[in-house]
């Protein structure tokens, strides 16, 4: 079991020192960010529809297009998660939400699990933003989805993952 040491605790994350055995017997250090997770959702509207945020992040100084997306910082299961941050940053609120993927997002560096969910039969409501969060509902088109991937206007990773999971593997999930 590799030594471990916490250099940072942030609000969302800690940053520690790893020493990793090599085979030769050798410690290297390594630094890991340690995330409690998170989930992201992609929410079907109709066959032919679905809702995306465009929202502004600051670390890259970007509007930009996502899946709603949130934290596991809440003490709440995943499956709970994904209905709450459906509803906090859309509005609507899911009768179906279904798992079906979890993934890595930079395992180099990070710990953090995705948890990537598809929400089907909505019902639309208010939504209930955090401070902070500037965003507002798309509703779009495969069509356009699939244009906005081709062209490079989607970036955010979480996103390419799920929208390319879905539009390949649909019938799964």
């Amino acid at each position: 079991m590799p030594s471990k040491k916490l250099l940072f605790r942030a609000k969302r994350f800690d940053v520690e020192e790893v020493q990793e055995r090599l085979e030769s017997g050798e410690l290297l250090s390594r630094h890991v960010v340690r995330h409690p997770g998170a989930v992201v959702v992609l929410p079907l509207i109709d066959p032919q529809h679905i809702c995306m945020i465009h929202t502004y992040r600051v670390a890259i100084d970007k509007w930009q297009l996502e899946l709603p997306a949130g934290t596991l910082d809440k003490g709440l299961p995943a499956s709970e998660m994904a209905h709450l941050e459906l509803m906090e940053e859309t509005g609507y609120r899911a009768g179906v939400m279904t798992h079906v993927h979890t993934f890595a997002m930079s395992p180099g560096i990070l710990d953090e699990k995705m948890h990537f969910y598809v929400a089907r039969d909505l019902t639309p409501g208010e939504s209930q933003r955090e401070l902070g969060e500037q965003m507002s509902n798309r509703i779009l088109s495969w069509s356009a989805v699939d244009r906005l991937l081709r062209d490079g206007e989607i970036i955010d990773a979480k996103t390419l993952v799920g929208l390319l999971w879905y539009m390949r593997y649909r019938e799964h999930a």
